[in-house]
């Protein structure tokens, strides 16, 4: 029998694969265009106020990622839905924690620092003499999102705040949702 060669095991904190994470840090860093990023989303009318969005791939420094998965949204039945999924309100709170919680989860790990638990819950109201055109002076969306992150682990209250602090300075939807972004919409009707 011949030994086979021993591989060595990932160094992974927190479900996160902290040698993987570093290579594309590398690579980011040695070349700026790997670290360019292309996301995309079609979404299509389901009937009633029902909506598929379906995501088939995404770009990560120059080349396609296939990738296939479907959301489905409605409305609430009070707001002239089913009520069978998540509205887009819920699903744009859920994509802000989530996105998030990944940089959370990272920040700790690169860290050393090992999770116990982590939860994060957000909420915002949103006026609909806005949405329905009531009243042209109420906003249609969020003026305001208040979020609160519960987290237990290793880390000390120090490092955890350390580690809140980067969450906000990097995460992407943080910065989506705390700013402005340009919307480019195009029109085509067939």
């Amino acid at each position: 029998m011949v030994a086979q060669p021993k591989t060595a095991e990932p160094n992974v904190v927190n479900g996160i694969n902290l040698d993987d994470l570093f290579a594309l840090i590398d690579r980011v860093r040695r070349d700026a265009a790997k670290s360019k990023t292309n996301w995309r989303v079609t979404t299509t009318w389901q009937g009633q106020t029902r909506s598929r969005a379906q995501i088939e791939g995404f770009g990560i420094g120059g080349e396609r990622v296939p990738r296939r998965f479907s959301i489905d949204i409605d409305e609430p039945s009070e707001l002239g839905g089913t009520n069978r999924f998540a509205n887009p309100q819920e699903h744009l709170l859920a994509a802000l924690n989530a996105c998030m919680m990944v940089g959370y989860v990272a920040q700790c790990a690169v860290r050393g620092i090992t999770l116990e638990s982590l939860e994060i819950q957000t909420d915002g109201d949103i006026d609909l003499r806005g949405f329905l055109g009531v009243d042209p002076t109420v906003p249609p969306g969020y003026e305001n999102l208040s979020y609160i992150v519960r987290i237990k682990g290793s880390g000390t209250k120090e490092e955890f705040a350390e580690i809140h602090e980067a969450v906000m300075a990097t995460s992407p939807n943080f910065y989506n949702v705390s700013r402005p972004v340009a919307l480019k919409p195009t029109l085509v009707v067939e």
